[in-house]
């Protein structure tokens, strides 16, 4: 007899997955491995504040966004994410600059001839621009709409309007600036622009719901700590000053054993345009001679008149663009960090730049462990670029859309890939609400009966709450591999949808049946559905199921106030069907007109269904109106397009009236032009040229003819029934108007 325990075998799961990140330091995925334990030190590259934040900022800040509390609430990393400000930066200085000469300009109060000559003056240098845009044609169509649209607005001859039009700054203040720019001394012209757009960047990212940075770092206040790291650059040999300025010696990094120049775009090595924009708008063509190597970049800069300035070892100069992010990122997270993120146009130059600039200065070759990069976004399929005026702000799009719909259009996409901001992607982002909304409404008007707890709160299952199950097992399960699959939203929606659409089922054929449905399953459906939306920031946190009710006082609106909606839906379904026994009509109109307009106002949809209690869901009184008015518009068309079916009908029915009747010896006199000769009938006999017709041609026009008989005899019979006539050629008589 056996005594012992048998050995127990513990289960393989070899198969479950691990998460893995696109990395662009290896354009691939790779396992995600933090470099100590669950912390995931993380660096995204933030704002350059001069203008308003638009879409091309969201498709960035908001896939981090989703990224990092994926990371965090779903993984449960313990994440510490850094972004920075760039408020030093080439195009705040011109923006600066050109903003304060313009207003300057505005006060000198130009004349009309005085503002003509400069306009004159000002299209030359546009001119210099166009010139060398050539080839470039968003470039170029952009910079001629510029002249075309001042050239128009200076013939209305408003000298006041035409200086402070958004269309004479594109065009004056470029010239402005080219001659007096060097003259602008006063520091806190470059610092007022950037701190009044940056608190416009934190109300847009508050507004779309993007969780604020555990630490935010601003140029402007680590210029010390840059200058002292540029130095140790210096030190370590991969760096030198010339004339003021200081230079990254790419040449001696890349010579280096130890290290690898644009280890992220190497193929971009020695692309002069991008490194010439990464220099910035304000390094003058003399630069380019103070460079060892032509890849070589500006670590810092001597600043120039009309720039501001900060005390070096070099003398008065700024830092460069590059230099910012690896003095402030290795500030906070050291020699080595485990995430950096920003937007896919930054890896060359940018981010390589940063890379070589802090593994220069640390001496290693892993500053950043994964790096990672958001698609770019297009504006209906074409090109966002601020400089180009082609692009959406934020607040723009909120106006038209809530920030959830926002982020459900980029949770439907993935964060890698190119999106496409536009009118039809909205749609669908839009369809997908709706249908997680409608959802989440009907499980809790299915389930509210039902009660939580008891003996009732538990019924048997069937097969249809098997097959649901394990649609809720497959959607885990499939969730689950998406988002281990470099966090794969696309997918993961996708799973979402097929639970929903198998949810709708469930309940629909329960509804057909009269089954109660199960509460739990549902129950722990959309609950599931509701704390992954959590996760992905569309819903907050402090929501029990589904998505919260716009304009509600309080969490528990719902609660409260649904008892007592629907004892008022049974008493309505009750005199509702007593109406209909007794045909009381005018009774059923005014159910109707609760249902259909009273209730839209207080935010409450009602759903009549036959044979089954009334539904009830609680609606933003919003959507509800906009359903409404979306509801008669199709019924306007629909009435619309009835009426123009049936005046279409009348009129073909006329024109075959009109057909049948024309005499049989009549149909072919108007085409004299075809027929030049006839016979007793009137059926043609000669074409217009006097040739007697074929035996086919003829055969063909008395087939005609016996038609036309035949038609023109029911319609004289017609006639007779009509007036009375008792025989057909009475009837012809009247048709002719013979008394």
């Amino acid at each position: 007899m056996k005594r012992s325990q048998p050995k127990w075998v513990p289960p393989s799961n070899e198969d479950s997955p691990r998460l893995r990140l696109y990395n662009s330091l290896t354009r691939q995925k790779e396992e995600f491995v933090p470099q100590k334990g669950n912390t995931v030190t993380w660096y995204n590259c933030g704002p350059t504040v001069y203008d308003a934040s638009h879409m091309g900022h969201a498709r960035s800040y908001i896939s981090f966004d989703i990224l990092r509390r994926v990371l965090s609430d779903y993984f449960n990393y313990d994440i510490f994410y850094c972004m920075n400000i760039t408020d030093i930066d080439d195009k705040i200085i011109m923006r600066a600059r050109q903003n304060f000469l313009m207003s300057q300009y505005i006060e000198s109060k130009p004349d009309a001839e005085k503002l003509k000559l400069d306009v004159e003056k000002a299209f030359m240098l546009l001119d210099e621009k166009i010139a060398a845009a050539e080839g470039d044609e968003a470039k170029l169509k952009m910079l001629n709409k510029s002249k075309a649209n001042l050239q128009t607005l200076m013939d209305c001859g408003d000298t006041e309007r035409i200086i402070s039009s958004p269309e004479a700054k594109d065009v004056l203040a470029p010239w402005i600036d080219k001659q007096k720019g060097s003259e602008v001394t006063d520091n806190s012209i470059f610092s007022d622009l950037p701190k009044y757009w940056e608190e416009e960047f934190h109300k847009d990212m508050e507004a779309l719901n993007v969780l604020p940075a555990d630490v935010l770092t601003r140029v402007s206040e680590y210029v010390p700590e840059i200058v002292t790291y540029v130095q140790k650059i210096i030190d370590n040999g991969y760096a030198y000053e010339s004339n003021s300025s200081v230079y990254f010696d790419t040449k001696a990094f890349d010579a280096s054993p130890d290290h690898f120049y644009a280890k992220m775009v190497p193929e971009a090595f020695g692309d002069n345009k991008a490194l010439a924009e990464g220099e910035g708008e304000l390094s003058a063509a003399a630069e380019k001679q103070e460079k060892r190597n032509v890849t070589d970049f500006a670590v810092w800069k001597a600043s120039k008149p009309g720039e501001p300035s900060w005390d070096s070892t070099w003398g008065k100069g700024r830092p460069g663009w590059h230099i910012e992010c690896s003095v402030m990122a290795s500030e906070i997270l050291g020699k080595s960090m485990d995430i950096h993120s920003g937007g896919f146009d930054l890896k060359f130059p940018h981010h390589d730049n940063e890379l070589a600039q802090a593994e220069a200065y640390f001496g290693n070759g892993n500053w950043v462990r994964y790096f990672v990069h958001s698609g770019h976004l297009t504006i209906d399929g074409c090109k966002m670029s601020k400089s180009l005026k082609n692009f959406v702000s934020i607040k723009e799009v909120l106006t038209q859309y809530t920030a959830r719909q926002v982020r459900l259009l980029y949770l439907l996409h993935a964060w890698k890939d190119t999106l496409d901001y536009s009118r039809k992607t909205m749609d669908v982002a839009l369809e997908f609400e709706k249908t997680l909304n409608e959802f989440f409404l009907t499980v809790k008007d299915s389930v509210r009966s039902i009660p939580a707890s008891g003996c009732a709160a538990w019924s048997k299952w069937t097969t249809s709450e098997v097959q649901l199950n394990e649609k809720f097992i497959q959607t885990k399960e499939g969730v689950h591999q998406a988002l281990c699959d470099n966090v794969d939203t696309r997918s993961a929606m996708d799973h979402i949808r097929e639970l929903v659409s198998a949810g709708n089922t469930y309940i629909s054929a329960a509804r057909k049946s009269q089954r109660v449905v199960n509460r739990a399953l549902l129950l722990n459906s959309a609950t599931y559905i509701t704390d992954l939306l959590k996760i992905f920031g569309a819903i907050p946190k402090n929501q029990a199921i589904g998505f919260p009710q716009e304009g509600a006082q309080n969490e528990n609106l719902e609660e409260a106030v649904m008892p007592h909606l629907s004892a008022f839906a049974t008493f309505r379904d009750s005199v509702r069907t007593m109406a209909r026994a007794q045909k009381a009509f005018d009774i059923l109109s005014l159910c109707d007109e609760v249902r259909d307009v009273i209730l839209p106002e207080l935010g409450v949809r009602l759903e009549d269904h036959e044979g089954a209690p009334p539904v009830i869901k609680m609606v933003s009184r919003e959507v509800l109106l906009k359903e409404r008015e979306e509801k008669m518009k199709l019924e306007q068309e629909k009435k619309a397009e009835k009426e123009r079916l049936k005046k279409k009908k009348e009129a073909e029915q006329a024109a075959k009236n009109a057909q049948d009747r024309i005499p049989p010896s009549d149909l072919f006199k108007s085409e004299a032009d075809k027929y030049s000769a006839f016979d007793d009938r009137g059926i043609p006999t000669h074409d217009a040229s006097g040739q007697e017709l074929t035996k086919s041609a003829l055969k063909k026009l008395v087939k005609q003819y016996e038609a036309q008989e035949k038609k023109y005899s029911k319609y004289l019979k017609s006639v007779a029934a009509t007036n009375g006539s008792s025989t057909v050629e009475g009837a012809s008589a009247q048709a002719n108007g013979d008394s």
